[in-house]
């Protein structure tokens, strides 16, 4: 096992991984750039570095700074935490050319699932059900007219490289593709460096639901279930919750046991999400996440397992703790992404924290750095605080949400607390009958209001 491990991120993923490292007895090591010195998990840990300056491309990013940060305290493994660094597979060989221990999947993984051409040729291989569309980058517009006209429109142009909606148009017919599918190249030059493009068939009113896998060096690998997160807005994810309520048992199982059987083909190892969009029911393939998710902590309460535990476990060469047959779901799961963002336009608000108090209580978790004072730096993801509630019913998970949610004091900046306080009110959400596109729906119906 690891005796001491740098944790490269900031904020509650950085807290995160120091209160999982502290209860497997492991020494941590954080590093910060200058706006983050009076950080929790600054405070926290055994050993603190600063990387930099606050700009993340000059800290978070900068991985001369992090190997040497590493180096110089002695830490023998290094956590990316989820963002930044964590799906970037040179700085996973650079973390282990330096023989640091990486506590992530393969560089050779990492690689693979980064690219979204590549990474659906091998979904496809390992048995993941795909939506419709191109084989693979599209290079003209003629060759995308030639996909567009077998699939049918409306289709969907999407950036091979990256994520966040960035390089991506809904093509609704094939006079307007040239143009939207320029954009999109566009877009995606500008965001990713790289310009390739690949298609495929628009899904009308989808759900996106992703599983939970997990690997380790010794062949064995398992699912956790799913988790929805169709609540979204402008592609970024608000509200996850587990089990999805759109799926049956049958469902799930049968869906389960395909993503680990192919997490296990693929000889993957470490903590990973397989995300899908389910219509009519069926599922398709979109990409798969080689990281620890944001919304990881759903899962944690429905079955009981320590994710970064496992991950830690898995980078120090032992094996999985939990064979399939151990896992159980039981109970429903609800997280709410508290950004330091007004709550109606979601413009950032970062500032000072004047008072401090976090909801409490049976099955009440917030995973925060925040604390009386703490100054949110205007540097970073606008992401500070998240909710994570569970109950035996989705009901019981529900009630104590909205309980919770009045708990929550975050006075001055303006939060997207009372967006979610209005958000679980909805009759469409408390039956759990919504898509990724209602949340924007239902945002554009409340500012016509």
């Amino acid at each position: 096992m690891f005796e001491k491990i740098l944790i490269a991120n900031r904020g509650e993923i950085a807290l995160r991984v120091h209160r999982a490292c502290r209860e497997l007895g492991i020494k941590t090591v954080a590093v910060h750039s200058t706006a983050d010195a009076e950080a929790m998990h600054v405070r926290l840990a055994d050993e603190a570095v600063c990387i930099g300056p606050p700009s993340a491309t000059d800290s978070y990013l900068n991985v001369a700074n992090i190997i040497s940060a590493a180096e110089i305290t002695h830490a023998d493994a290094i956590h990316p935490g989820y963002g930044f660094l964590s799906e970037n597979a040179k700085f996973a060989e650079i973390v282990r050319d330096h023989r640091i221990g990486w506590i992530g999947p393969s560089p050779e993984h990492i690689r693979m699932m980064g690219d979204k051409v590549q990474a659906k040729k091998t979904a496809a291989e390992i048995g993941l059900p795909l939506v419709p569309g191109s084989d693979g980058a599209v290079g003209s517009v003629e060759e995308a007219i030639e996909v567009a006209n077998e699939i049918g429109y409306p289709v969907l142009v999407k950036a091979a490289s990256g994520g966040g909606g960035r390089g991506m148009k809904v093509i609704p017919d094939a006079a307007s593709l040239a143009g939207l599918m320029a954009q999109a190249k566009s877009e995606a030059k500008a965001a990713f460096g790289d310009d390739t493009v690949y298609i495929e068939k628009y899904l009308g009113n989808p759900r996106h639901i992703e599983f939970q896998v997990f690997g380790d060096n010794f062949g064995n690998a398992v699912h956790l279930g799913e988790r929805d997160c169709s609540l979204q807005r402008r592609h970024q994810k608000v509200l996850e919750e587990a089990p999805s309520p759109a799926l049956n048992t049958k469902q799930r199982e049968e869906m389960g046991e395909t993503v680990r059987q192919a997490i296990a083909k693929l000889g993957y190892q470490g903590a990973g999400t397989i995300e899908f969009l389910y219509e009519d029911g069926q599922f398709y393939f979109i990409e798969m996440n080689t990281r620890l998710q944001v919304e990881h902590p759903v899962t944690e309460q429905i079955t009981g397992i320590d994710l970064v535990r496992e991950q830690i476990r898995v980078a120090a060469g032992l094996p999985l703790s939990v064979s399939q047959a151990d896992i159980r779901f039981e109970g429903h799961a609800i997280e709410c992404r508290i950004n330091a963002e007004d709550p109606v336009t979601f413009a950032p608000s970062p500032g000072q924290v004047t008072d401090y108090h976090a909801p409490g209580g049976l099955h009440v978790r917030v995973d925060s750095a925040l604390y009386d004072n703490y100054r949110i730096p205007p540097y970073y993801d606008s992401l500070i605080a998240k909710l994570i509630v569970y109950g035996s019913t989705r009901n019981e998970c529900l009630a104590r949400l909205h309980r919770a949610l009045e708990e929550y004091v975050i006075n001055g900046p303006k939060t997207t607390i009372p967006l979610h306080q209005r958000l679980i009110e909805d009759p469409e959400f408390i039956d759990g009958d919504y898509s990724i596109k209602w949340l924007e729906n239902w945002l554009a119906a409340k500012a016509g209001a």
